[in-house]
């Protein structure tokens, strides 16, 4: 394939789900970036996923968020709402928890992202549980960390993934020692969301209003 040519989507859908992000994007990202960004996603998902019925959907949720955040790193009029990432090693647990927990509390007030350095097939059946037991919706999956993501964050808070966790220049960094809840019994997964949910607390109050 020729350097100018454009990727092969493995789905229909996929090229639907591309037309639509062009759409939204036209005048910033030529047709064929798109492309090549959803069908990026949509491998890096379908390497890891569980269940493939619903690989499309999150393949071009997964691609607008890249998007838009390639669009903040270069530049483009956005929100100006600060922008926290967290990073744990499967986005299955920790940074799922916490990233559904800041987008209830803030209120519209933050731009969320979360992502794993080694993403995990689907997210843990507890942190469903606790996260609406809390009022929190639940919608994330796992996700893999990429180089636009870390780029456009304000805010990059790591959760166990050791050595493998991003360092960019210029970005504030924090590390929340947090216990992992893969297989920890459901009191214990109750007794790690409230302490994810008190360091949101304090985070809050160090943002602007």
């Amino acid at each position: 394939m020729s350097a100018s040519s454009p990727p092969v989507l493995p789905d229909e859908r996929l090229a639907a789900g591309a037309a639509r992000l062009a759409t939204r994007h036209a005048g910033r990202f030529a047709v064929e970036t798109v492309q090549g960004l959803l069908a990026d996603s949509y491998r890096r998902l379908a390497a890891t996923a569980r269940v493939h019925t619903h690989l499309v959907v999150l393949a071009e949720r997964f691609t607008a968020e890249r998007l838009d955040a390639l669009a903040h790193v270069q530049g483009a009029p956005g929100s100006g709402l600060p922008r926290v990432l967290f990073v744990c090693s499967h986005n299955a647990g920790r940074s799922q928890l916490a990233a559904a927990l800041l987008e209830h509390r803030a209120a519209g007030r933050v731009t969320v992202s979360s992502a794993g350095t080694h993403p995990a097939g689907g997210v843990e059946p507890h942190i469903v549980q606790v996260l609406d037991e809390a009022g929190a919706d639940p919608a994330g999956f796992p996700k893999p960390l990429t180089d636009e993501v870390v780029q456009a964050a304000d805010i990059v808070i790591t959760m166990g993934c050791g050595d493998a966790c991003p360092v960019v220049p210029g970005r504030r960094y924090l590390d929340w020692p947090v216990p992992d809840p893969d297989g920890a019994p459901l009191a214990l997964v109750r007794q790690i969301r409230d302490d994810i949910d008190a360091r949101i607390t304090d985070l809050l109050a160090t943002l602007p209003a």
